[in-house]
């Protein structure tokens, strides 16, 4: 990896960190993340879900009462990545139920994101609020992808 580029990912993560309130749990910070390769891609990521999903899903992953579904906790999300990611790229119409809420409103597909936008998306949801599963990087997502559920 190029020298500058992990320099710029460090201070980042440090200036993220140092910037954070004390964490109460909820909060989609970064502080926790020690390895740089996941802080990459969740940066990354972060930038992503702000921009793209916060305005339903809430920059703190509360959802939108009864009609968004929550991500911060959400047994829904945390039991199957797949699942997720396929979501995110090819959206998602029916009842489901999240931490025993049902949910029937659909979420858009997101087709113009490529494999490593999604990465970095699921990699940063998949790294705050306590999880901790690391990089699921582009080729990962590819291969998910490619399977239905």
């Amino acid at each position: 990896m190029n020298l500058k580029l992990t320099a710029t990912y460090l201070i980042l993560y440090f200036l993220f960190s140092s910037c954070q309130p004390q964490s109460s749990g909820k909060e989609n910070t970064l502080a926790n993340i020690k390895d740089t390769k996941v802080l990459q891609y969740a940066i990354e990521g972060k930038i992503l879900y702000e921009n793209l999903c916060a305005n339903c899903h809430q920059k703190d992953g509360s959802g939108l009462g009864k009609l968004i579904p929550p991500l911060f906790e959400s047994d829904y999300m945390l039991e199957d990545i797949g699942r997720t990611i396929r979501i995110i790229k090819f959206g998602q119409e029916g009842e489901i139920i999240v931490n025993g809420q049902i949910y029937n409103q659909a979420m858009p597909a997101n087709p113009k994101l490529t494999d490593m936008e999604i990465a970095q998306i699921v990699t940063y949801l998949y790294n705050i609020w306590g999880n901790k599963e690391g990089v699921i990087d582009a080729n990962t997502v590819g291969e998910y992808l490619k399977t239905q559920n």
